[in-house]
């Protein structure tokens, strides 16, 4: 059966009384029909100076054609852990319909470990993502209004540098030009598009504690510089009110349900290339004071989702993670080693001991912060026994614990062994976190951290504008923000078909900006793109309704 197949062939209890197991009352719910709701504040209210429970990261090796599963595993992760009795919730992003209908997929997990009602979630869900693009919408028109009537602020048209977005991918829309026309059609100025997991909007929804909050990050947001330099923000243009109205049901965090009926807990969703990748911190912390056992995710490999998990997300929050676990698959150790997709299901131990060392690398750098780790390895048929063999020796003697999954074709009863290992690890391991560099240190040096202690740079080459514009940034009073990396997530590199461990490369920052009201510093490496485009066959050739049956097909 397919994933879709699988979910719709799935017992959905009430929202309500999957909501009951970890003690929300259902005046506390927002429901949007049956199967999903909205948490309302009062909840939050409650829970406050409940203790929380411990967290537990799910992270990745370097992400490959053949997919690891990540998603999956947290899923499968949380209904172990509730099938050895103990009280677990996760908390995972929202899906972005470019890749649902692009290349990527959705973020339901798969197999017998999602989430559901799985089209729901992958498809329009609550909405969250379109009140994010019509609140950075409403500030690209506001913005534009400004200039048609008058330029009061005195914006200076070629150094606007808020852009529109939308959660599709659209290549056309990367780079354009507005205002075409008559005189009352606006100024024609060159604009662009980025995808809306992109936007700072999004980030700003992620970490924002509150409402409150949520309108004075809003109000930070740099839009423009006017014609003497100084930054124009969303503040300035008396946006911030009217975007905080659009977000205030998005705000709230939404309970779905795994195929096990256990609660999850899905709200935002920046991705880990191009933004800092995590669900929001908001949903976390309420998943840790419903729980004993908080499993949440951090997007593509740990050296993009996990280092910004700890070091933007942790920071922010004042996060404490207990454990990370790192997925990898022996499908991902034989592609790093050279094997072409279409034969990594085939038996190559050389490749795979060649390969392993991506592996080796994250386990690494996940040690630089502290945090006791457990490796997982996503279990497939053609994986044979000598294979397996091989990576758990190779993993115990690096200090790790190690656990083979089969929730993609068990669900929570396959994930026991991952879940016992990942209890015993939180017993007797204490975490040590701590970011990687300090809030004082310059942005430079920040960004050089990252590239040599994460990435294995020897070198970083910055771009004579990003140089003056993170000075710039310094003197605007940002330097004590930590750093959003943009790189690709195919490498440890900012070169997607550097595989494996690539060393003694150059990283290449080419634009810096900074994101005022998420309080972070974006720094774009190599061709890393904000607005995707479709494949040349893109997975919406085969999404469809079938009126027959009155179902979703093809999705996934």
């Amino acid at each position: 059966m397919t994933d879709i197949e699988i979910a719709q062939a799935a017992h959905m209890e009430h929202i309500r009384d999957v909501a009951a197991k970890v003690g929300v009352r259902e005046d506390e719910l927002e429901f949007y029909g049956k199967y999903k709701a909205k948490i309302s504040d009062e909840l939050e209210e409650r829970l406050e100076g409940e203790p929380d429970g411990k967290l537990i990261l799910v992270t990745a090796v370097n992400p490959t054609p053949a997919g690891e599963g990540k998603t999956t595993i947290s899923i499968g992760l949380t209904e172990a852990l509730n099938k050895l009795g103990k009280k677990a919730v996760a908390a995972l992003r929202e899906p972005s319909l470019g890749p649902c209908f692009g290349i990527k997929g959705g973020a339901a997990g798969g197999g017998y470990a999602q989430v559901v009602p799985m089209e729901d979630l992958n498809l329009h869900f609550t909405g969250d993502f379109h009140a994010v693009t019509s609140a950075n919408n409403l500030l690209s028109a506001m913005l534009d209004n400004s200039l048609m009537h008058g330029n009061p602020l005195h914006i200076d048209p070629k150094r606007v540098v808020w852009k529109r977005c939308m959660d599709m991918n659209d290549r056309a829309l990367r780079n354009i030009v507005v205002g075409l026309g008559k005189k009352t059609d606006g100024v024609v100025r060159e604009d662009h598009f980025i995808i809306t997991v992109a936007s700072e909007i999004m980030a700003i929804l992620c970490l924002a504690s509150d409402m409150k909050d949520l309108k004075e990050r809003l109000s930070r947001i740099i839009a423009a510089y006017d014609m003497d330099g100084n930054p124009v923000t969303a503040g300035d243009l008396h946006a911030a009110g009217s975007m905080a109205v659009l977000l205030k049901d998005a705000m709230k965090p939404n309970m779905i349900q795994t195929l096990e009926n256990t609660p999850v807990l899905v709200h935002g969703g920046p991705f880990a290339n191009i933004a800092h990748g995590c669900n929001s911190l908001r949903a976390t912390k309420m998943a840790l004071k419903l729980a004993d056992y908080c499993v949440t995710e951090a997007g593509f490999g740990a050296d993009l989702g996990a280092e910004k998990f700890f070091d933007i997300k942790s920071r922010f929050g004042s996060l404490h993670p207990d454990c990370v676990v790192i997925v990898a698959t022996t499908k991902a150790f034989k592609y790093n080693g050279g094997v072409p997709k279409a034969d990594v299901s085939k038996p190559n131990l050389e490749a795979l001991k060649a390969g392993i060392c991506n592996l080796d690398k994250h386990i690494e750098n996940m040690k630089k912060f502290g945090v006791p780790i457990v490796v997982t390895l996503n279990h497939y048929l053609t994986d044979t026994e000598e294979e397996l063999a091989f990576v758990r020796k190779h993993v115990e003697d690096l200090g790790c614990a190690f656990a083979l999954s089969d929730v993609w074709a068990k669900g929570g009863e396959g994930g026991k062994d991952l879940a016992e290992q990942v209890l015993n690890t939180i017993e007797t391991k204490k975490s040590d976190f701590h970011v990687l560099y300090p809030d004082d240190m310059p942005l430079a040096d920040k960004i050089v951290t990252v590239a040599r202690e994460i990435y294995g740079a020897k070198d970083v080459e910055f771009e004579p504008a990003a140089l003056k514009e993170l000075k710039h940034i310094e003197e605007m009073g940002f330097g004590r923000c930590p750093v959003c990396m943009a790189k690709t997530q195919y490498s440890l590199s900012d070169d997607p078909k550097k595989l494996g461990r690539p060393e003694g490369f150059t990283l290449h920052v080419r634009e810096v900006s900074v994101s005022a009201g998420a309080g972070f510093v974006v720094a774009l490496t190599g061709s890393i793109l904000t607005m995707p485009g479709l494949p040349t066959k893109p997975a919406a050739d085969n999404i469809d309704f079938d009126t027959d049956t009155g179902r979703i097909v093809g999705l996934f």
